[in-house]
Parts: structure tokens; sequence; C-alpha cells
């Protein structure tokens, strides 16, 4: 379901992907087949037909344009006024109309014809990429560099051939898991037994007419194409290599964690283009770093970049255990970007992916999130899974593809523009936390992380541009997400109707499960969940404050759009909120306009802002974030004067209930990360250092778990791992610890400037002024 569709706990079923069954019981259609079955009696087929002609006439949303600042030529090369309304597909359902045979026997054969006649042979695959590779002058360089390293440190080192031999020995075994062997005839054959199986436990999986007319345009441009997708499901894998398939596209390389690399099942993997990478790419088993292996990959990827095929790559590395897109492990993503500058090719083009599953296969991720270590994929337990796929309906899947954007375009457009590095969160947080600490060293730090020049050759510049890729393709893929009928009914339940639902009698693993669907809705209301929150705290901080003779009822914009952008900061590792080229006080101030124009606001009269006196607190304030920059938005046109500066108004919050019950839920939303959060900064309270980063996750989700089985906490999902590794995350890089390196783990302690206990009990302020309880 696309975002527009989603209100409060009111659906406009135009916008919902589902199916139905026909009235015999046996056969199983998408919306868009509904009134072509023959099964059904000519009045009711009439019927349909015109319900499907209202409905598939409706101009869904499009979402997933490439960005207007950095990349506006392939914005508007890739996009025509036709494409939004193409409407939807069910990639599985498939008769005979689908191929070029009609008849009795073309009915019982369609899905064999129609795997036949797709467009798929060898010569459309990479062609001697072992032995191409091994020949490169860098990989050269690597195994004599690697044969020359003296067997004993401080010795003398020398070429012996012997060694030589033995190192090319050792890359070509590393070549035979990582190069994949295409084999179009298993690839037809994968493709008739996945419309079987999904067509068995899947209701349908639909796509986006023109979604899919962008890509085919961007595979006749002859360039390599990067597909980017979000990773929730094994089922990930397979998904986007059969829809391709489907269309006559060129299947991609897919680069898997080498946790897959299973007897049996690996060879099938690389039989269908997927090829295994070590999930830390500068790392050998023994700990040391492995630069023969880097190099492999590396040319690796040239040649396939080199010889025009494409690549799928999970830029998230693992599947999300949470339900919200993960953090960026841009490693992979890095090799690419080497590879344009080495001229390895002349573009690559970028093709951000959103999948959304009514249910996932693997049920959900309860033992993890409740701190069980994760199970090693098996053939066996690979085996069982599909066995129970079987058994069960896993419901609708919705892939949706991004618009293409030129990768040579966006470096291109990085290295024109004067961007300054972005602010660490102890830069941007502690003087809102802290308002009394000088920021005199806050604004030296800034201007030392400036990138002195812009050249790919520098590496500080090089980690902030594909750092900011890898941020731009997470953040589309994302928004391209859809909500699907599951995530809407765990949100509802859990933030809206949440009285409405027994949870004392409820376990703690199905709270989990409901929140992990429940974070599929995130994208849609984040902007104005955070807004809520920060209207919270700055209305509390009012009526403690005093508001010096001026109505408790008006809060200052200003106010409340760097409250909002304080809230965005300490929340960034739980989801991205904006672009990198976006200013976050910019996106919050939009977020600010949008409630103002749905009436959740109200712009205050003007007799009423004139008797307004900001207090003390308020006329500080603006020292206390780094001014805004001027961003022009995607939806402003060039005559837009947005930007300029304009005088501080004043709001009030409309008294509509419904306008109230939506605050509400939206306050809600965030209400198990903020008391996360909070009841880490009270464990804090009682810290004694030094101790390791992985037993102090421990200890500090053991103490969650404890609240939530004692009734103490509010949110009983509070309680999952992923709240927890990303607090401590978040509490390292605002500098509440500090760290050291010891063998392979990390150390912490208290640092100085949270030593003091009226340290960490403003940060625990700051914190619960956004909660509502």
């Amino acid at each position: 379901m696309d975002e527009t569709a989603l209100s409060l706990g009111t659906i406009d079923v135009s916008y919902v992907s589902t199916s139905a069954e026909c009235s015999i019981g046996r056969c199983k259609h998408s919306n868009e087949e509904w009134g072509e079955c023959n099964s059904r009696p000519p009045l009711f087929r009439s019927a349909t037909l015109k319900w499907k002609e209202t409905l598939l006439s409706r101009k869904r949303p499009f979402v997933g344009r490439c960005c207007y600042v950095c990349t506006p030529q392939s914005r508007d090369n890739f996009f025509n006024s036709s494409i939004p309304s193409l409407g939807l597909r069910n990639v599985i359902y498939i008769n005979e109309t689908h191929t070029r045979y009609r008849g009795w026997l073309a009915r019982r054969l369609c899905y064999v014809l129609f795997v036949q006649e797709r467009d798929v042979h060898k010569g459309m695959f990479a062609k001697n990429l072992t032995e191409n590779v091994l020949n490169n002058s860098r990989v050269q360089k690597a195994i004599v560099d690697e044969a020359s390293e003296p067997s004993v440190p401080g010795s003398f080192a020398q070429t012996d051939p012997k060694a030589i031999n033995k190192v090319k020995k050792k890359a070509r075994k590393i070549l035979q898991e990582m190069v994949a062997n295409v084999s179009p005839a298993l690839i037809r054959l994968t493709g008739w037994v996945l419309l079987k199986l999904f067509n068995s436990f899947f209701w349908n999986i639909q796509i986006h007419r023109g979604q899919i007319e962008m890509v085919k345009a961007a595979t006749e441009m002859n360039l390599p194409l990067i597909f980017l997708p979000v990773h929730k499901s094994h089922i990930d894998y397979l998904l986007l290599t059969f829809i391709l398939f489907c269309h006559n596209i060129k299947a991609p390389y897919i680069a898997a964690g080498n946790n897959l690399n299973i007897p049996i099942f690996s060879t099938l993997i690389r039989k269908l283009g997927g090829f295994f990478i070590r999930r830390k790419l500068d790392q050998s088993p023994d700990g040391r770093k492995d630069f023969l292996y880097r190099a492999l990959l590396y040319v690796h990827i040239e040649e396939l970049l080199r010889q025009q095929q494409f690549l799928e790559i999970f830029l998230e590395g693992t599947r999300s255990r949470s339900g919200k897109t993960s953090s960026a492990r841009a490693g992979l993503l890095s090799v690419v970007v080497d590879a344009l500058f080495s001229n390895a090719t002349p573009d690559v083009l970028i093709i951000p992916v959103g999948i959304s599953y009514d249910r996932i296969i693997e049920g959900h991720y309860n033992s993890e999130q409740l701190g069980k270590p994760k199970k090693n994929e098996s053939l066996w337990s690979i085996a069982r899974g599909v066995f129970r796929m079987l058994r069960k309906n896993y419901g609708c899947v919705r892939v949706d593809f991004a618009q293409p954007f030129s990768l040579k375009e966006y470096v291109n457009s990085q290295s024109q523009k004067p961007v300054p590095a972005p602010l660490s969160l102890e830069q941007a947080l502690l003087p809102a936390i802290l308002p009394s600490r000088p920021n005199d060293a806050v604004d030296e730090g800034r201007e030392a992380s400036l990138p002195n020049t812009r050249d790919i050759t520098s590496e500080p510049y090089r980690r902030e541009l594909i750092a900011n890729l890898a941020e731009h393709i997470l953040f589309t893929a994302n928004k391209s997400c859809a909500v699907m009928s599951t995530h809407i009914v765990a949100c509802l339940l859990l933030y809206r109707h949440r009285q409405g639902t027994d949870l004392s009698s409820t376990t703690i693993p199905a709270v989990f499960e409901l929140n992990f669907y429940s974070n599929g809705v995130l994208h849609v209301f984040i902007k104005e969940a955070i807004i809520a929150c920060s209207l919270r705290a700055v209305q509390s901080k009012r009526y403690r404050n005093g508001t010096n003779g001026a109505s408790p009822s008006l809060i200052s914009q200003e106010h409340l759009v760097r409250k909002a952008a304080s809230l965005c900061y300490l929340l960034s590792n739980e989801f991205t909120i904006s672009l990198p080229c976006q200013v976050i006080y910019q996106v919050c101030h939009e977020s600010v306009e949008r409630l103002i124009q749905y009436g959740i606001l109200l712009v205050a009269e003007q007799d009423d802002q004139e008797d307004v006196s900001p207090g003390l607190t308020e006329q500080q304030w603006d020292k206390k974030l780094p001014e805004p920059l001027t961003w022009r938005s995607d939806e402003e046109d060039e005559d837009s004067d947005f930007g300029e500066e304009q005088r501080d108004c004043y709001l009030k919050v409309s008294q509509s209930q419904e306008h109230q019950q939506y605050i509400t839920f939206l306050q809600r939303l965030l209400g198990p990360l903020l008391e996360a959060y909070s009841s880490a900064v009270i464990f804090v309270h009682n810290f004694s250092g030094p101790v390791s980063e992985s037993e102090y996750i421990q200890k500090l989700h053991r103490h969650l778990i404890s609240r939530t089985e004692k009734n103490v906490a509010v949110y009983a999902e509070s309680a999952t791992y992923s709240h927890v590794k990303n607090a401590v995350k978040v509490f390292k890089e605002i500098g509440v610890f500090s760290q050291t390196k010891q063998c392979r783990d990390t150390i912490l302690e208290l640092s100085t400037t949270f030593l003091p206990q009226r340290n960490r009990q403003k940060l625990l302020e700051f914190i619960m002024s956004f909660m509502v309880l």
C-alpha cells in the first residue's frame, strides 16, 4: 500500500495491494485480473470488470524519484508523465496470454512456455572472469607482495618462485568462491520452480509497471546497473532476479555473505549469479589485513563492470532484525566507486529498491531481539524452512524500483558544491543537552573536520562521498517501500488502539513481533512524529519555566524547529530522516509547515504574536545549534523565495479531538525508542567501568527485559536488542563514554564530560522531555 493511503484507522481501499479467491475456491488472482476469470458468472464478471476499471484507473502516488539537488539530469531523463499512471502488475499471475500460444494445452503448460520464451543466454554474462582477474597487474602485484613477506618478522624478504606459485593457488581458490558461474538453463528452471512456489505461499507479488519501464530504459544505455535493495528476508536474493527474468532483463550478479556458502546450496546460488564475500573485506581469518583478498575483490568487481554486467548489493549487510532500514555498510559500494574512478566503466547507474512483505518467511527475529545469538545457516535449516513455507500463506509482496541515477553525475555534483563535513553527534547535541558547556571547541572541531580537497584521492573526501552516497540510496529505497496491511494493523494495535488489546496477557515475543511489522510504517510518519514529540518538549518547558506573561498556548516556531532538529540528531542511528544534501533544520521547518497546512498547528493571530516576548531560554536558543544553510526542496520552483530570512511566528495547537488524537498517535510512535534511551541513561547512573562493550550491552539488555517482565516499562517493545545496541552507539558518539580498543573488543569508560552526576541527569531530562507516558 502506498504511503498516502494510510490514515488513523481508515484505509483508502483503492491503494491496497490484495488478492481475492474465485467463488469456486481454487482460482487465485490479483486485483488486475479479478474480472478476467472465466469461472465466474457473466453478471459477476461484468460487475467486477467495472470495479476493476474504477480501481486501476486511479493515478497512484509515485515515490522513489532521485535527488533533485545531486542528480537533476537523471531525475529528468528517466521520467515521463505517463509513468505514474501505468498501474500495478502481479508478476506471479501467468496464463496463456503471456505466451505466444493459445488453446487448452497452452493453458496447461503456460508456466513452461513462459519460462522458455524468456530472453536469457550464455552470451549475456561475463566471460573468462577468473583468468582476467588473475592476470590483472594489481592482482599480480598483490601476489608478489604476499609471497615476499618474511616468514619471521624483521628478517629479509626474498621472492621465491615456489612461494609465488603457492600464493597463486591461494588466489585461485579464493576466486573459486568469489566468481559466479551463471547457467541460463538453471535460471530458466529456477524461474519455473519459483512460479510454482511463489504461487503456493504468496497471494501476489506486485510491481509498478512504470518503474519496470524505467529500469528497461536504463538497460538500453549499455551501462552497468547496480540494484541496491533493502534487506528484509532471504527471499530477497531470489525475488529481484525472478522479477527481472520475467521482464527479459539480465540477471544481476548478487553479492552474498559467506555465511550462505553452504554445500549444495552454494552451488545453486553461484549458478544463479551469486558470489560470496567476507563480511569484513579487509580481514583474513587470522585477524590480519588481507591485501590479496581485497585486490581480488576489487579487480573482480572492476571486471564485471567492464563487461557491463549488473550487480545486486545489500548495503545493510544483513537482514533487518527491527523492521527498519539498518545503517549502511558501504564496503562493496566503495569498490564500485573506485572502479568508476579507475575508468573500468564510463558510468554506473544506481537503482535503489524497496521490498515489502505482509509476512516474512523467517517468521520473526524474536530470539535475537531477546538477546540470543544468531543461528548459523545450514542446509538442514534451509530445507526445513522451505517445507515450513509450503504449509503456510505469507500474503502479498510489493517490490518498488526507485528511479535510476548516474553515479558519475552524483560524484561530479559532490565535487562542485562546497558542502561542509557533517557535524558529529557530540558537536550537534551537547550544546542542547548541556547549555552551560562552552561551545568554542565545537566550532573549532567543525572547521578541522572539513576536507582540504574534493579530490577522490583525498581519503577524508572519499569516505564522506561514499557515506553520503550510501545514505542517499538507503533513504530512497526505504521511502519507496510500500506499507502493507500487516504493518497497518500492528501499528494501530500498538499505538492507536493499545487499550483495546490486553497486553498484560500478551507475551514479550508477541509484542516484539508486532513492533517489527509496525516499524514498516515509521518512514511514513517519522518527520511528523518528531515534530509531535518536540511539541511536547517545548510545551512542558514553557509551563515549567513560566511564559513571562505570554499565553502558555503559544509556541515559537523557531524554537520548535530547533528542538526537533536536536531530536533528529538523537535518533539518527535509528533511521535516516533526510538526505545528506538536506539540512536537518530545513527538513524540520518543512514538516512544521505541513502540519500547519493540515490544520493541526495554527498560526497565531497578529495581535497575539505582538504580545509575546520570548523568554531567556528562547533568546539563547539560536546559539545552541549551527545556523541553517539555504536548501531548496523538490517542491520549490525556481521563483521561490524560500530560504530567505523570515520573522519568527508563533503557533497554537488545534484543539480538535481528531487532531489531538493524531498528535498523541505520533508521539506514541517514538515512545519505545525514547523509553529505551531514557532507561539506558538511568542504567548509566550506576555505571562502574571500565567494562567491555559487549558485556555492557548484555547487562543493559537484561535490565530492559527485567523492566518489561516486571511491568515497569510503558512499552514492552522498548526492550528489543536493536534498541539497546543503538542506544549504546549514540552514547559513544555524543561523548557519554570514552572508548579504547583492547584486542578485538572495545572497552567503555565514562568520559570526563559525563562523569559528574548532574550532567547525566541533564541527559536524562533532555530525553524525557520528548516522552509522553
